[in-house]
């Protein structure tokens, strides 16, 4: 959530932003809401003076100061409920608005905006027989299976099996290894939040954009990243300066209800279930650009470990997600996606402290000074399905077995997968 101060006495930067953005929001209406908020307030307090007076103007009697201090009572509670309605109504346009845009950014409406800014040093390969596709190699290995999934739960879900199993287990330790050699905490938190947490972490519960999952009947939400526990354990906490930089990681079942049509969703690209390491940061404002780049790092250190080429883009504005003032995406080498092509595996987000304001993470710098806003910062460690896919796909061999990566070799006690006898 940006500051409601800030807003209301920079209406110019705010529009820009949305039109940056490219998203649709009254702001005009905010606006009005603000002022006649305002107004109630004002005469709130008018009201209030006039109660003091009447309580002690000595020229009244009893009866008339209980008279006139009936009717001041009954038109306080009239703005009170006026001013408590026009408050709900702006605070909802309020959540609504997305953080503000880094000034580096790219601006584009949408993905073909973004930015290259650097690639691996491992080239993709070269392959002298048809390459085929994840989902082909994982079928034939025995490793995934998608038609009995989608019979049992509908499309978009799948059953690992025997190697596919054991893959995804190892490079979850791999990535887990790897943040916890870099200082992060490891948790394994909850996979269901109250809508409070979810909102405040930015990701508006039931709202058809969200594609969050929610219990009927309760308020409780799938998560769709670990990043929204994560953050929710500090939660109206006022932290010591001193415990910064907060690095934590967590390890979870995700949910998504998105699914696009077509190759956008064929096999573990995009599916409604997956497992993912997540890493985030709570920090100084000062620390936050510093901070965005370690998680870059780390990112980089994980698939250079697993010998996947990858490049970097810097996220245009109009992809940006309503939190994120400046994103990073890592995409990896597929080749069987489009003929060979770059998709997302990875993303780093500086938030600012638009998490932070409407979760009410503060800190204070020395015990007698007022608590400020944090920032939050969240980064991929591992999306194990598209890790997978990239795995599969780049470290396939005419036979139809898979070679392994080196660093996965202690954790699969395997160099190659192959179909099981």
């Amino acid at each position: 959530m940006l500051d409601r101060r800030f807003v209301l006495e920079n209406p110019k930067i705010i529009r820009e932003n949305l039109k940056k953005r490219n998203v649709s929001l009254d702001l005009d209406k905010l606006l009005a809401l603000e002022k006649e908020r305002r107004q109630c307030d004002a005469l709130l307090q008018n009201a209030n003076g006039r109660a003091k007076k009447i309580a002690a103007d000595a020229s009244l009697s009893n009866d008339e100061k209980r008279e006139k201090g009936r009717e001041v009572r009954q038109e306080r509670d009239q703005l009170r409920a006026k001013h408590a309605e026009k408050t709900k109504q702006a605070n909802e346009i309020l959540a609504l608005l997305p953080n503000l845009t880094h000034p580096d950014a790219p601006i584009g409406a949408d993905e073909t905006a973004n930015r290259e800014c650097d690639q691996s040093k491992i080239s993709p390969p070269s392959f002298n027989f048809p390459v085929q596709d994840h989902v082909a190699l994982g079928e034939a290995l025995d490793m995934m299976d998608f038609e009995s999934a989608s019979r049992v739960s509908g499309p978009g879900f799948l059953y690992l099996k025997n190697d596919g199993v054991r893959l995804e287990r190892a490079l979850e330790t791999y990535a887990l290894d790897m943040v916890a050699k870099e200082g992060f905490s490891i948790h394994a938190p909850p996979e269901m939040v109250r809508g409070e947490i979810m909102a405040g972490a930015g990701y508006a519960p039931r709202a058809n954009e969200s594609n969050a999952y929610a219990l009927e009947g309760e308020d409780l939400h799938l998560i769709a990243t670990s990043e929204i526990p994560l953050c929710g354990i500090h939660a109206n906490t006022i932290l010591e300066e001193r415990d910064l930089p907060i690095r934590m990681a967590g390890t979870s079942r995700c949910f998504r209800s998105e699914r696009a049509a077509g190759q956008a969703s064929r096999g573990l690209f995009r599916v409604h279930q997956f497992t993912k390491v997540e890493m985030v940061i709570l920090c100084r404002p000062k620390q936050s650009p510093a901070m965005l780049q370690e998680l870059l790092r780390i990112e980089r250190a994980i698939f250079d470990g697993l010998e996947i080429p990858y490049r970097i883009v810097e996220v245009a504005s109009g992809d940006l997600g309503a939190p994120a003032y400046r994103k990073y995406d890592m995409e990896a080498w597929m080749p069987a996606r489009n003929n060979g092509t770059y998709a997302e595996v990875t993303s780093a987000s500086d938030c600012q402290d638009y998490q932070a304001r409407r979760l009410g993470i503060r800190y204070r710098e020395n015990p007698s000074a007022k608590p400020i806003f944090a920032h939050t910062l969240n980064g991929t460690g591992l999306a194990l399905g598209r890790a997978m896919i990239a795995i599969m796909e780049n470290g396939q061999k005419a036979d139809g077995t898979i070679q392994l990566p080196p660093i996965l070799h202690s954790y699969m006690g395997a160099e190659t997968l192959r179909k099981p006898r």
